[in-house]
């Protein structure tokens, strides 16, 4: 009988048996794998050869622009302007940049390295580091599952707004009217939040009523999703070539808007409101945890996407240049966002303050509080400072302050759909630069997004069933799941589920995994063998900084977020805003028990394979398939008490028909110095252990 090839298991291979000392006899312990395969440590892709079977990058600029456009996302746009705002302006960008150096790039570098050195995706990695910590890999795709659920109803609504834009004047640049007058709710509010809540959400009063799915929402809810597909159906082969558009056209758009942002009327009243530096902010905490955590997101972290970007990387490639500059660009972005968004924003404001003065105008003229002719600014303020505030009042003027105009920017969907929409009417040929707005949206919603599936995706098919079935086929179904599931966002409801997915579903099970990350590649693989394998692979050995960085500075900061962000969530009882028409404003509603309930079973469902599989593989307690039988040899050492059964076994190495005589041929390779090799002075002594698959 001779025994047939060799054959890898990506993700489970074995470990060491024992740290083989010179002149000592040693063992190899030989699996039967599916098929009559043969399943050795010495088997096993170093990781420093190329794997022939694993999908590449077909060039260092398809991999550059994949990174990029998963790691600049929607967040750069909506979410750190508005926490520049709301935090100190350029003062903010002290922390940011701190927590940046000190967490973002150390735990981006782990990511990106250990997935290039391994060659796996995220389940993988974390089975060969150790088999007790395969519910990382778990873990991070169910949190990726939530995300990718709520991340592409932002894609939907970015599509609605889309096809909108292309009629003038636009859809939001009036109130719809009925009998000449207009509709009560848009006149309490104001048409784009008309045009948000009711046109498109048409949103209901609570998240325990929502009503039907909208079909217009599920219409371009199926169309997100089935370009998704079309675009990760077979990885990296067919994402690859989209993310030249998706992550080089955002900055086309984003200069096309500096260059016509910075030459409006209140441009540089908006930036001076943003960037003026409140340095007394730095004082408070929650301005750390927050530049903490907009570096944790903005990074795409914990996805399993990182990790599965850099295993299509060659052995050699320089992840830590790649690291470096992928940070700064990311940072850039951040910043060079922020300049656009609050030009046009000051624009908008001061667009809001002429309005608001000449309506105070046409009022004071009609009580002859001013001269029916030509009225100079001072001598409205004269008039207006000289009117007591009971006589403002029942004259019905407003007070006209571009510092109220400018504070009242939103974040996240009120800033792109409300806010920024505004700004856009504002501008002449207002249907153009509203196409050009949300075709950025859209570029940058599908470059996140493919991302955070080929993390997910990546990992799905490091299980062994998985990798016999065609990769279309897996990814289409997971589109079709994600479709059914996101048809909840599509009722009258959906901006309230969003909500609430975004703060407990891709929160605290994400920090969890970074976390575990760091402490398995820095303590249970080793900070020393890690450096190693980045000098091996880039020719760089980190230096102090890493190793500080990677053994406490990141790890402290993710857990002291970790611990902010559970006891902010115990203090603040979370809440929404919801939507009520008869006021035409939003009002903060509480969840309702049923929902939070919900919520907390998404966050155990994100952080409990990681405790689960520990305790399963460590005491044994199941044998579903081989990889956990693998995981509970790996430890095992050879003693004296073994010595007598391991020499039961005599083989004549000899002869011709002896079995190991096709591997004497084959174990002259000493690359790969992870595993123990065949030691052919002691191939009598081999023990050969059958583990059935079929069970």
């Amino acid at each position: 009988m001779s025994i047939k090839s060799t054959e890898i298991r990506n993700g489970h291979e074995l470990a060491p048996l024992n740290s083989r000392q010179e002149g000592r006899p040693g063992v190899t312990i030989v699996l039967q794998g599916p098929r009559g395969s043969i399943i050795s440590r010495g088997s096993r892709n170093s990781g420093l050869e190329p794997d022939s079977d694993r999908a590449a990058w077909s060039g260092k600029m398809q991999f550059f622009l994949s990174i990029i456009g998963y790691s600049v996302g929607l967040g750069n746009i909506w979410r750190f302007p508005y926490l520049c705002q709301q935090n100190g302006g350029g003062a903010f960008l002290i922390p940011f940049f701190i927590m940046l150096i000190f967490e973002g790039i150390p735990l981006f570098l782990i990511e990106l390295g250990i997935g290039q050195k391994m060659r796996l995706g995220s389940l993988g990695v974390w089975n060969t580091i150790h088999p007790w910590l395969g519910g990382i890999g778990i873990s991070s795709c169910i949190v990726t599952f939530f995300v990718a659920l709520y991340y592409n109803v932002i894609i939907t609504w970015c599509f609605y707004y889309l096809f909108n834009s292309f009629q003038s004047p636009l859809p939001w640049s009036e109130c719809p009217k009925i009998n000449g007058t207009d509709v009560l709710e848009c006149a309490k509010s104001s048409e784009t939040a008309y045009f948000w809540y009711r046109t498109t959400l048409d949103a209901a009063p609570s998240i325990e009523d929502p009503g039907a799915p909208r079909w217009w929402i599920v219409m371009c809810l199926l169309l997100s999703w089935i370009i998704v597909f079309f675009i990760v159906m077979k990885g990296i082969q067919s994402s690859g070539k989209v993310v030249y558009f998706t992550s080089m056209f955002p900055y086309l758009v984003l200069t096309i808007f500096f260059v016509r942002g910075i030459t409006l009327k209140g441009a540089s009243a908006g930036l001076a409101h943003m960037y003026t530096p409140k340095v007394e902010k730095l004082l408070d905490p929650t301005v750390w945890l927050d530049a903490a955590t907009q570096v944790f997101y903005s990074f795409g972290l914990a996805f399993g996407s990182l990790i599965a970007f850099g295993s299509y990387n060659q052995p050699k490639n320089n992840c830590v240049r790649d690291v470096i500059l992928v940070s700064c660009c990311n940072a850039i972005t951040a910043i060079y966002a922020s300049v656009v968004i609050f030009s046009i924003l000051g624009f908008k404001a001061m667009s809001n303050v002429d309005r608001c003065i000449d309506s105070n105008t046409i009022k004071m003229i009609a009580k002859e509080l001013l001269p029916n002719t030509t009225i100079t600014e001072e001598m409205y303020k004269n008039a207006f400072d000289h009117i007591s505030d009971e006589e403002k009042i029942k004259l019905g003027l407003e007070t006209c302050s571009l510092a109220q105009q400018l504070d009242e920017a939103a974040e996240g969907t009120g800033l792109a759909f409300i806010v920024f929409t505004q700004a856009i009417v504002e501008l002449p040929g207002a249907p153009f630069w509203a196409v050009i707005f949300f075709m950025m949206l859209l570029s940058l919603g599908l470059g996140s997004q493919i991302g955070i599936l080929e993390g997910m995706l990546c990992t799905i098919f490091d299980i062994e069933i998985f990798k016999r079935i065609r990769k279309e086929y897996v990814t289409g179904v997971v589109c079709i799941i994600c479709f059914f599931v996101g048809l909840i966002f599509t009722t009258g409801a959906g901006e309230y589920w969003l909500k609430m997915f975004d703060s407990f579903a891709g929160t605290i099970g994400l920090v969890v995994v970074a976390l575990m990350e760091m402490i398995s590649v820095v303590y249970i693989y080793g900070h020393e063998k890690f450096t190693q394998d980045i000098y091996d692979m880039t020719g760089y050995r980190p230096g102090i900084f890493w190793q500080v960085t990677w053994r406490f500075l990141a790890p402290l900061i993710m857990g002291v977020i970790l611990i902010s962000s559970i006891v902010f969530m115990v203090i603040n009882n979370p809440s929404y805003s919801a939507w009520i028409a008869e006021k035409g404003e939003v009002v903060s509603m509480q969840y309702p028990s049923w929902v939070m309930t919900i919520a907390m079973c998404m966050i155990a469902a994100g952080v409990l394979p990681i405790p689960i599989v520990f305790l399963l593989r460590r005491y044994q307690c199941l044998k579903m398939d081989i990889n956990i039988h693998e995981g509970s040899i790996r430890r095992i050492d050879t003693t004296v008490s073994t010595k007598e059964m391991i020499t039961d076994v005599d083989l004549d190495d000899d002869s011709d028909d002896s079995p190991l005589r096709d591997y004497r041929d084959n174990d002259n390779d000493d690359s790969d110095d992870d595993g123990p090799k065949i030691n052919m002075n002691v191939l009598r002594k081999t023990f050969r252990m059958e583990v059935m698959d079929d069970y």
